[in-house]
C-alpha cells in the first residue's frame, strides 16, 4: 500500500469520524432537550400525575441518563464497549417487561404505548449490536 493510498484511508477514517460524532452530537442534544422539557414537566405537574406516570417518567427519564452518558463517552473516548452496552440493553428490556406485564392494566393508553414503543427501540438496538 503506498503513502498516499494510507493517507486518504486515514482521512476518511478521521472524516467518518467527524460524521459519527457530529451524530452522536445531534442525539446528544436531542435526548437532553427530551429530558429537560420532561424534568420541566414533571415539576409542574407531578401533584396531579399518577403513581404509574410518575414511575414511567422516572425510568424514561433514567434510560435518558444512561443514553446521555453513553454518547458522551462515545464522543470523548471513541469506543464504544459493545458487550456493556448488549448487556446493558438486555437488561434495561427484561426490567421494563417486568414493569409493563406488572403495570399495563394499570397504566393510561398513552404511557403504555410510549412504553411499548421504546421497548422496540430497544429490541433493535440490540439486534444491530448483535449483528
Amino acid at each position: 500500500m503506498s503513502n498516499d493510498d494510507r493517507r486518504r484511508q486515514r482521512e476518511d477514517s478521521l472524516e467518518d469520524l467527524k460524521k459519527t460524532n457530529e451524530r452522536r452530537i445531534e442525539e446528544l442534544l436531542n435526548i437532553n432537550n427530551k429530558y429537560v422539557r420532561t424534568q420541566r414537566h414533571l415539576e409542574e405537574h407531578k401533584d396531579i400525575a399518577s403513581l404509574d406516570q410518575l414511575q414511567h417518567a422516572f425510568e424514561v427519564q433514567k434510560d435518558r441518563e444512561e443514553r446521555m452518558e453513553n454518547l458522551k463517552d462515545l464522543i470523548v473516548n471513541g469506543a464504544q464497549d459493545r458487550e456493556d452496552n448488549i448487556e446493558a440493553l438486555e437488561k434495561r428490556i427484561a426490567y421494563t417487561n417486568g414493569y409493563l406485564d406488572h403495570n399495563k392494566d394499570h397504566m393510561d393508553d398513552i404511557t403504555l404505548e410510549n412504553a411499548v414503543q421504546k421497548q422496540e427501540n430497544r429490541k433493535e438496538q440490540l439486534e444491530n449490536l448483535l449483528e
